[in-house]
């Protein structure tokens, strides 16, 4: 599904908050927050990423210097059960609260959502966010942290982070112009340890669509991004958008630039805090500093649980997209 905003409502201010090995990455200057614990105070993981997710929405009512009374919509998700780190983080400001999962496509699933209840007037404002911890999803869907079980060549590593954006009818920095909902693909990859391959097909499928339904090339974007396909999916990605005649000379994936290769994470990163926290650290800073004007911005996810995963089903995955530009175009 192809949207086409008619006001392009802006991301005002945004905000990112990581673990300790996050801080540890060629990133690290860009973050809001860096905390060299990733128990972040609490005594669970779970709670750890509560604290987390709280975190980066203060930052975000200090940065804009605005109260939790302002803010007339929140959106977001993570990887937990049930959503549990994002209704659990919530529920201490009182906003009203529409939980969200699309697994690590989650930022840009609240981002499109947002801007369509702004864009229509619904809402004056609403904050988009998505998070992520290592040891709450390693947990939950691969190996118990206790196992230390050896990692594949094609894993990749969930981040312990956090991002959060305001979007608002009027802004001057960045602006929602289009997006591209995806579909549901499955080409039966059923390896939870190579979720590049299993994602790469969604993402390939909707920016593909989405160049159909714009009108658009590859080549009119400063920057191509994907969310956390890593060093297996994004050259898989490349691969199936050249049989399609579509060139991705300027691809950025979120997976491979968080950490260092002497960070020993084998294929890259993931996790609905990988793309979260890029865009709101590194990529949306860009467009302040006149650096980026358009870009594409793809969040994948792969949509299992551990027990799908058990009874053997393969990994059905989906990718979102959302156009951001830097400049507000007038709607004749």
């Amino acid at each position: 599904m192809y949207i086409k905003y008619k006001n392009m409502p802006a991301i005002t201010q945004w905000a990112s908050v990581v673990g300790k090995k996050e801080s540890e990455g060629p990133l690290a200057n860009f973050f809001g927050e860096c905390c060299q614990d990733d128990y972040f105070g609490k005594e669970t993981w779970e709670q750890a990423e509560t604290e987390m997710q709280s975190r980066c929405i203060k930052q975000l009512l200090h940065k804009k210097k605005i109260s939790t009374n302002d803010i007339k919509l929140f959106m977001g998700g993570d990887l937990c059960n049930q959503i549990t780190s994002t209704a659990f983080a919530v529920r201490d400001f009182g906003f009203p609260f529409l939980g969200l999962y699309n697994a690590c496509s989650t930022m840009a699933e609240s981002i499109i959502i947002s801007a369509c209840m702004v864009d229509s007037g619904y809402a004056e404002n609403s904050i988009a966010m998505a998070s992520s911890h290592f040891c709450t999803a390693e947990r939950q869907y691969r190996t118990p942290l206790d196992y230390g079980g050896k990692r594949t060549p094609t894993a990749q590593w969930t981040v312990t982070g956090c991002g959060s954006v305001l979007i608002e009818p009027v802004g001057k920095t960045a602006f929602i112009d289009a997006a591209q909902i995806g579909r549901v693909i499955d080409l039966g990859v059923t390896d939870t340890n190579n979720m590049g391959a299993a994602m790469a097909p969604a993402a390939a499928d909707t920016i593909k669509n989405f160049l159909k339904n714009s009108n658009t090339k590859s080549d009119d974007y400063d920057l191509i991004v994907t969310g956390d396909l890593g060093a297996v999916g994004s050259g898989l990605l490349k691969e199936l958008l050249e049989k399609e005649n579509i060139s991705l000379n300027n691809h950025f994936d979120c997976g491979l630039e968080i950490y260092s290769e002497e960070q020993n994470v084998q294929s890259g990163a993931s996790g609905c805090g990988c793309s979260a926290s890029v865009l709101t650290a590194k990529l949306l800073p860009e467009f302040e500093k006149e650096k980026l004007n358009n870009i594409l911005f793809i969040a994948t996810g792969a949509l299992l649980s551990p027990s799908t995963s058990m009874q053997g089903e393969s990994i059905p995955c989906i990718a979102h997209l959302v156009n951001i530009k830097s400049k507000k175009e007038v709607t004749k």
